[in-house]
């Protein structure tokens, strides 16, 4: 079994995609990393989160807005011989990605950014009331670096 790198974009988003939740590294002014599941969206290079308008995150966000994202769709343990513990991996493929977090404040941006979010989890059209915009923290990643592995590739 091996690790493949890959730098195909479609790959990529796909893997993306697959996911319900993606994990946002951040470190605060302790230097201690954070580390939270989110729900998201993507689009265009960017990724969309939500959360309350205030809280640790916030804080350390407004510090420091460098981010880690990883995406992570599902994993399965796989093995080449079941007798050789070495020889057990775990089959999945991954997503990390780097941006600094910039928060949209604009009602009809984060109207439009919680619309790209929903779009992740459903089809339907949402209607939104205005203290619920009012209340909710939209904050925007452009990733401006990727990588992208499949880990436990059977040798072809």
């Amino acid at each position: 079994m091996k690790t493949i790198v890959h730098t195909d974009k479609e790959f990529l988003e796909s893997t993306i995609r697959e996911c319900e939740v993606c994990y946002v590294g951040m470190v605060d002014t302790d230097g201690m990393p954070y580390v939270l599941p989110m729900n998201f969206g993507y689009q265009d290079g960017i990724v969309y989160l939500h959360s309350a308008r205030e809280g640790r995150s916030i804080d350390i966000l407004e510090q420091n807005p460098n981010v880690c994202l990883v995406f992570n769709p599902e994993n399965k343990l796989v093995h080449q011989h079941p007798d050789v513990a070495c020889s057990y991996r775990m089959r999945s493929k991954s997503v990390m990605g780097w941006g600094k977090v910039i928060f949209e404040e604009a009602f009809d941006l984060k109207v439009k950014s919680l619309n790209i979010i929903m779009k992740n989890y459903s089809n339907k059209q949402f209607e939104y009331s205005d203290p619920a915009i009012d209340n909710v923290k939209i904050w925007c990643v452009k990733l401006e670096k990727v990588t992208c592995k499949e880990f436990g590739a059977p040798h072809r």
